[in-house]
């Protein structure tokens, strides 16, 4: 009996993916030019620094003294420490995957489990006011108001759905403070160092994910897709690409709303988005994790949780507010 050799799906789809990019390489050039402009225009600007200074605050040890404040907030609101709660503060303020990083530091330096970093995962890693207020609030609907409108609506969400992945927990202990021993030259050469790696692991996701959507676009498929949602739900074709396009990487999904109007569906759409972060946040995260213990599987279910309860919040602040 002869033996059938099947070959696997993972090839099938990398070989599909190849051929498409040999048949599209002028698309696939554009759309690597558009997301290094991207890249050097917003997110080396808005995350680099903030790489940077996580990393070195987290060497010096600026967790444990702020975890000390927060740790009874934290302890009795989400079943996290104090020092995990300083993970929360980067990731509202620095963007994606600012959130992400600090945990990954936290948790490798031991200042947190790999249990509570998985569930610091869920709801810490957000999208900062740089991109929510300057992309979305004044560069899709030219409102600096609903940029800030959107950014309290994606903090709300977040901490909604810290509370879906509460645990009990025990602090009996101070979280380690050593300010006074750390060295603070070294601490600095580490951080610059880990935040490079870092920001080019972000702006490599980013660049091919921009390029698998050139590729589909130029061969139809998103085009396609986007006509069959517009037919079936009524949506208007550049709502349908953004929602697709933003599935992927959420740069891209955020620019293909250029020029939708300030509604409560558009507005929903937006919150629905950057609480997502696309895949290629998921995947951006995931690389900052090599080396830890902890998973990343809780920080998909965070994103759904969290696009979901934002979409629902920003639909709501819309007919009230805008």
């Amino acid at each position: 009996m002869k033996k059938t050799h099947r070959i696997p799906a993972q090839s099938v789809l990398a070989l599909s993916l190849l051929s498409a990019l040999l048949l599209s390489s002028e698309a696939a050039a554009e759309g690597c030019r558009a997301s290094l402009r991207v890249c050097a225009r917003l997110i080396l600007p808005s995350l680099f620094p903030f790489f940077v200074l996580s990393s070195y605050c987290t060497a010096l040890g600026l967790p444990g003294l702020l975890g000390n404040v927060l740790a009874p907030f934290a302890v009795r609101l989400y079943g996290i420490s104090g020092a995990g709660a300083s993970a929360l503060f980067i990731g509202l303020t620095g963007g994606y995957p600012a959130g992400a990083a600090c945990i990954a530091d936290m948790e490798k330096n031991g200042t947190v489990s790999a249990a509570e970093a998985e569930r610091l995962l869920a709801f810490c890693n957000n999208s900062g006011p740089a991109f929510l207020v300057g992309a979305v609030g004044v560069g899709v609907f030219r409102s600096v108001r609903s940029g800030l409108l959107l950014y309290a609506v994606h903090i709300a969400a977040a901490l909604l759905t810290g509370l879906f992945f509460r645990r009990r927990f025990h602090c009996d202990a101070e979280a380690p403070v050593f300010l006074d021993s750390a060295d603070p030259a070294a601490a600095l050469t580490q951080a610059v160092r880990r935040s490079v790696t870092a920001i080019l692991n972000v702006c490599g996701f980013v660049v091919s994910f921009s390029v698998l959507l050139a590729v589909l676009n130029s061969r139809g498929t998103l085009t396609l897709l986007c006509g069959f949602l517009s037919e079936r739900l009524g949506w208007a074709l550049p709502f349908s690409r953004a929602l697709i396009a933003g599935l992927f990487e959420l740069g891209s999904g955020v620019a293909a709303m250029e020029g939708l109007a300030l509604t409560p569906p558009s507005f929903a759409l937006a919150a629905l988005l950057t609480g997502w972060g696309g895949l290629s946040v998921h995947f951006q995260t995931l690389s900052l994790l090599t080396g830890c213990k902890a998973k990343g599987a809780l920080h998909l279910t965070g994103r759904l949780l969290s696009a979901s309860i934002g979409a629902a919040l920003a639909y709501a602040a819309a007919l009230l507010f805008l």
